[in-house]
Order: structure tokens, then sequence, then C-alpha cells
């Protein structure tokens, strides 16, 4: 048997990238133990996709190994052995026969086929599941682009439909190396119980791997509100200044923003360039002279974004996993990797100096996903000198809905009470592993599509009001439908990284084709939590 041995050496995107395109352009014919481009593309062919078992393991030293029909995994020695063939980091194969290679060896997985025991976690953790379909139904099937996806999503009450999630989170962490802590406002009424239960569920086809899921709690007083900004710092306020008037390219929208009432503004994206902007004037009268005052802003993303990452997977074709293991082994690729993301750019709160009658930058709004809204603060770097203040947003067009905009004085700057969880339910049941998954650094909590875990906290006091926000953190794994294999085009996805400019102008046409429709599509292919399990499937 062979053995891969591991060491952490990593190679360059340019020598992977050039082996990529060199494959698209490829016309000749190689045997299948041969050939790596040859034995990849037959993996991936659409119509077989599958009837051929394989494990498709992206190790960090740059080999591939490819394992088909039948393999082992030992989660006792952290082993992966089986019948197939490694190629080097040139794709030239090197060996086929019996091999094995370690959990540690690992950078990205690849399969066609459903994991079994997903809790046990590691191999989970790693693997993209390719063609993996399950009930994606019509609406998937006719706009590929605007299927359901999300990261965690989180209730107040269990029963609320995804309509209205509560918090979504890790939205950007589409990789292990891209992890990172999500903090969300949860816009909670009155606490009136030390018990406190909140709901996480996996609604999409996606494997998400959740390292931790703690409460926030700031105590607060009546007329008080907590509200934080895009930086996580956190502020008492406790006045909001009435909006004389809201004006964007349409007209007066007041009465769309004016309330928290889930009637949001948004627009449509320009025909021709979808990274151009727009602007809303924002007017407050009767502002307190010499306060602290900052925007307080309801929020989520349109699908523009949602349309993009499908459209890049789709791109990658079958070079998915090729592509996520260099993601996840070269820092310089994963910072260009959201170039068009950051071409969009957030929403930017200006300020009118009335002295000098210029527009000051206060800071920026910019988080991700289009389902939960998000409740942020943009305090401004100088105390009020005026009655009436004049704001400005510039953002994207077509990027974003906003529920809920008001002007509010800030009392003070504090810092919120982390608390772990004491109690995790799955179906009802006491999950123990669960549960010490999350009080644990190192661990993480699988949950696999049609998940949902309650989870129970125990506030400090039962005689205090709080203001709650959540903080997730983790990262979670896309799965590979197989129609996006369909629309390979390496080309587009360089385009998108190197120049996304151009990228957003030419795909203008393309995203205007389904943009009306996108909202029916990606509601109406959401993973019903309660009737559907992976694990029953």
């Amino acid at each position: 048997m062979y053995t891969i041995p591991y060491n952490k050496k990593h190679y360059t995107y340019i020598i992977i990238l050039a082996i990529i395109i060199i494959a698209s352009q490829a016309c000749a014919t190689y045997y299948f133990r041969q050939n790596y481009q040859n034995t990849n593309a037959l993996l991936h062919d659409v119509g077989h996709l599958k009837d051929k078992p394989f494990l498709k393991a992206h190790l960090k030293n740059g080999d591939v190994c490819i394992l088909r029909d039948r393999w082992t995994i030992n989660t006792q020695d952290s082993l992966i052995f089986g019948d197939g063939s490694i190629y080097d980091f040139n794709r030239e194969l090197k060996y086929s026969g019996k091999v094995s290679f370690s959990f540690d060896s690992i950078a990205i997985l690849e399969t066609n086929t459903k994991i079994t025991n997903p809790e046990q976690g590691r191999i989970t953790a790693l693997t993209i599941l390719t063609g993996v379909d399950v009930l994606v139904g019509l609406f998937c099937l006719t706009n590929p682009k605007a299927c359901f996806g999300s990261c965690p999503t989180f209730y107040l009450n269990e029963l609320d439909d995804f309509h209205h999630a509560d918090a979504e989170g890790f939205s950007n962490a589409i990789l292990p190396s891209m992890e990172y802590a999500d903090i969300d406002a949860l816009n909670n009424g009155k606490i009136a119980d030390k018990n406190f239960t909140l709901t996480m569920k996996n609604e999409a086809l996606e494997t998400h791997c959740v390292n931790e899921v703690k409460l926030l709690a700031v105590p607060r007083n009546p007329g008080e509100r907590i509200f934080q900004s895009p930086d996580n710092a956190f502020y008492i306020c406790n006045k909001n200044y009435p909006m004389n008037s809201a004006l964007a390219s349409e007209g007066d929208i007041k009465k769309l923003i004016k309330n928290q009432d889930r009637t949001e503004r948004f627009s449509l994206a320009d025909k021709d360039n979808l990274s151009s902007k727009e602007e809303i004037i924002l007017t407050f009268n009767h502002v307190d002279i010499g306060t602290n005052i900052g925007l307080v802003t309801n929020f989520r993303q349109t699908l523009l974004t949602t349309y993009l990452f499908y459209s890049a997977m789709g791109y990658m074709g079958k070079y998915v996993s090729d592509i996520f293991a260099l993601l996840e082994t070269d820092d310089k690729m994963k910072s260009k990797f959201d170039a068009t993301t950051k071409e969009l750019g957030g929403i930017e709160v200006f300020v009118l100096n009335n002295k000098t009658q210029k527009w000051e930058l206060q800071g920026t709004m910019n988080e991700t996903g289009p389902i939960a809204i998000n409740k942020q603060l943009i305090p401004f770097k100088a105390s009020n000198k005026h009655p009436n203040v004049k704001v400005k947003l510039v953002l994207n067009k077509g990027l974003w809905r906003i529920d809920y905009v008001a002007l509010t004085r800030i009392v003070d700057k504090v810092q919120p009470i982390e608390i772990n969880p004491v109690k995790v339910l799955n179906k009802g049941n006491i999950d123990t592993l669960a549960l010490n998954n999350l009080l644990n650094p190192s661990a993480y909590l699988i949950s696999m599509p049609g998940s949902a875990y309650k989870l129970s906290y125990t506030l400090p006091n039962s005689n205090t009001d709080y203001e709650l926000f959540l903080k997730s953190k983790g990262y979670y794994l896309e799965w590979m439908r197989s129609h996006w294999i369909k629309d390979e085009n390496i080309t587009k996805l360089k385009q998108m990284v190197n120049n996304p400019k151009r990228f957003l102008k030419e795909e203008a046409k393309n995203f205007k084709k389904y943009e009306t429709s996108m909202e029916d599509a990606f509601w109406n292919s959401k993973i019903d939590t309660k009737n559907f399990s992976y694990y029953e499937n």
C-alpha cells in the first residue's frame, strides 16, 4: 500500500491555474488511469454523475488522490484508505493501487456519495458534496442561480418561517480557513425570564460547521436600546430623532423606511453595470446640539451576491474542489476570490458639514446575506453642531434592501456579557455531543440539511432586561449542484477574480434576465426542516 506522507508544502496559484487553463483547451484522448484531466471529466459527467462513487482528496502537499467505488474511513486511526490513483502537483500520475492518507494531510475533499455518520465531524467538515441534489424542485431547475442558500439561520420563535429569521451566521465563511465570528442583533423584546432559547436551522444544501453559538447580553433600562457598530463595538442609545424626509431616485421613500415593519425599500440593478451606485438623502430636524449621535439602519442584501456566488461555483465546474483546495491553501488567491463583492461595496454613510457644505464619510455598513435583517449603528465622528442634520447614503444599485433608518442619541459605550449554551435539543432529545462541541474551542457541531437544534441559555439575572446579540462562529461548505457543472467557464472565473469591474458590466444583461424571478425561486427551494432530514433520506 502506498501511504502519502504528510507535509505542509503549498504550491502557487499560477502553477495550478495554468494547469486548469491548459486542461480546458485540450482535446486529446487519454486513458482513464493515466490522465488527471480526463479522469476528472469522467467523474463529473453530469449524465452519469451518480453512477460511480468517488472520493477526491486534495492534500496539503499539492497531490490529489482519487478513490473510486469504495473506500474506508478509519476514525480511530484518522486514516482513509482504498483503491485509487495519486497525481502530483503537476497532475502527473505517480501511483495507482492501494493508498492511504491521514486526516491531517487533507486540504479539501469532494465526493458524489452521501456521507454516513456526518456527526463524526472531521471528514464531513472538509467535504464538498457534488451532485447530491435532494429536493431541489422545479424552482431550482428553472433558475439554478437562485436556489436557496444560507449559513445557519437562527430563530427566537422556532415556529417562525424563513421570512422571519432573526439572524444568519458567518455568511462569508465558505471554507475552513475563512472561519470567523459573526455578531448579529436579535432585536428582542423585553426579557422577562432568566431562561432563553434559540433555534438554529440548516435550511439549504450545505454543510454547516459551527464552532460556537454564544449570546452577548447588555443590561438596558426602560427607554434604552443597545446597538452594534460594524466594528463590533456596542453603544447605549436612548432617543430617536424624527426623520423629516428621505429622497431616492424614485422620490420620497420616507414611508418605506420610517418604521421597522419589513416593508423594505430596494431598487433594481442597472441594466448596463451591476456596480452602479445610487444615493439616498435623509434629513432630520430638531436634533440636540452637543450630543453624540449615530445612524441606525436595518438592512439586508438582495439576491445579487447570491447570483454572483453561484455563478462562480458554476464557472468552476468540474474543477470545484481543485479551486477550493487552492483557496484553502493559498492566501493570495483567497484574498482575491471575493473581488466582485468588494467592487460592489457596502452602504456608505456621509454627513453634510453645515459650515463647509461638504459631505464627510462617517463609516460603512456591509453585512453579507439576503435572509435575516441586520441592525447596525454608524456613530458619527463628532458631536452634533446643528439642529438640522442631513445624511447621505451611497450604495450599490440593486444590492440592498433597507427596512428602517433612524438617527439616535448615543449615551455610552459598553461591553456585553458572553453566555454559552447550557443545553442543546435535537428533535426534542438532549444532545450532549452537540453541546460539548459548541463548548469545545477545537470542535464543531456538524449541521446537515434539514437539521434543527434548540439551544438553551441562562441569563445572569432574572430581574434584568437585556439587549441580546448572537455571536456565531464557524464556516460552511456549499454543495455543488449537478446543474451548475454545465456552466463551467474558467475564463469567466478568471475575469471575476482579476477584472471585477469589467465582469460586472458584462454580466448585467444576464442578471437582469433572472432578477425579478429570483425571489420566488430562492424562497421556494428552501429545505423544510419539519419534513426533511439529511439523516433520514
